[in-house]
């Protein structure tokens, strides 16, 4: 397959379910917690309702990944998440109670966690490994995009529906289920042999020494990888004594865009990067972008454009982080173990996702902003040098064991 060539069917197909679904379920993010307090859920319900659901989707990505593996054809498991987590997220309309919105939102995102591994390993399947970076890249770039447009879209709509909520989410059908037949047509999926029947512990035991240090990098870095959506509440609380608090509240939100448009932007930028120089050097750069964002948050005073450089590093070492992620990991373990090993990563990005961001918001609550985000700082350092002390193996590309 010619490099020129990574941009077939399966690469843009895989990448428009992306888009169209993050653009479904984030018009229903966006205006899930206004939801509850209109059925009168008390605020602790959005944390329980965030944390079972992505808890559940950890451990489906490790379970799905697991079984895939072992078979003939991925593609159809692929289609029955995208589908699930469209119909999931459009029953919430249909809830007159917060706990109804607990089991459809952690029904949609089940669907989530199954149809991932699976994506990723199809994604990697269409390509060859010198053009893992860019195809993996491609991806993030249009799942963000549907990060951009989702909000935008729940904001316009909620003034056009006049706030009929169940209307509203009936609509994330459209771009929901699109993606789902995004997959069905354009996705080719390859002749594969599929794993023995073993273990669950064997499977994790035949995954090779430097998978599995990258994995433990991968996760004590997660473990100071705050979600992002903290860089809001920080930029509110910092600059509303210069802004006042309502300039301060909208200041924020221009700046989360900035964030989610840098993200979009470095994601391919990234990829190609990453085809092209040692994979875990651009890796580790970007968890170094991580600290440094902390230390600027600590050091910094707290005036509009040091935030702007904030929310610029954030949004551009989310992006080099995820596509680098996924395509060190594809370069890592052959491809007829491809759905185990993103399994595996992803249930470990997940438990890192759950708890940084607690340890991060008690640390600030307890100690301040220097001890909560120098806590991140130190994480994300310690998470790069042990990348970057990773041998490759030698069956992997020469540009990614220099």
């Amino acid at each position: 397959m010619s490099a020129k060539r990574w941009l077939n069917r399966t690469v843009l197909g895989i990448g428009l379910a992306s888009l169209f679904s993050d653009w479904s379920h984030e018009i229903a993010t966006t205006v899930l917690p206004t939801f509850l307090a209109g059925i009168g859920a008390a605020t602790a319900w959005l944390g329980l309702i965030e944390g079972v659901s992505d808890g559940l989707s950890s451990f489906a990505k490790m379970a799905s990944g697991y079984y895939t593996d072992k078979l003939q054809r991925r593609k159809p498991i692929a289609v029955i998440g995208y589908v699930v987590t469209a119909l999931g997220t459009a029953s919430f309309g249909l809830a007159t109670a917060a706990w109804q919105v607990l089991v459809a939102r952690a029904c949609a995102w089940l669907g989530r966690g199954v149809r991932t591994p699976v994506r990723k390993a199809l994604l990697a399947a269409a390509v060859t490994p010198e053009t893992y970076g860019r195809a993996f890249g491609f991806e993030r770039m249009m799942d963000t995009l549907g990060a951009i447009v989702g909000p935008a879209s729940a904001f316009f709509l909620l003034r056009a529906l006049n706030h009929r909520y169940p209307l509203l989410f009936a609509l994330t059908l459209i771009p929901g289920l699109t993606a789902a037949l995004l997959i069905a047509v354009l996705v080719k999926e390859k002749e594969r042999k599929p794993v023995p029947h073993i273990s669950l512990g064997e499977r994790l035991r035949l995954l090779p020494p430097a998978y599995r240090k990258f994995v433990s990098g991968v996760g004590l870095f997660g473990m100071g990888a705050f979600a992002h959506t903290l860089l809001i509440l920080l930029a509110v609380q910092k600059l509303t004594p210069s802004l006042g608090a309502t300039r301060a509240a909208s200041a924020a939100v221009a700046l989360y865009i900035l964030h989610n448009v840098c993200y979009a932007s470095f994601a391919f930028v990234g990829g190609w990067l990453g085809d092209q120089l040692p994979k875990r050097w651009l890796l580790a750069g970007g968890y170094l972008m991580s600290a440094a964002m902390s230390l600027c948050i600590i050091l910094l005073p707290p005036t509009l454009w040091a935030f702007a450089l904030i929310f610029f590093l954030g949004g551009t070492n989310v992006a080099l982080e995820e596509t680098l992620e996924d395509s060190l990991c594809a370069e890592l373990v052959a491809k007829e173990h491809h759905g185990m090993a993103f399994g595996v990563m992803a249930t470990v990005n997940g438990i890192g996702d759950f708890f940084s961001s607690i340890i991060v918001g008690a640390l600030w609550a307890a100690f301040g902003t220097a001890v909560a985000f120098g806590y991140s700082a130190a994480l994300s350092v310690a998470g790069a040098a042990l990348l970057l002390s990773l041998r490759m193996p030698a069956g992997a590309r020469s540009s990614s064991s220099a």
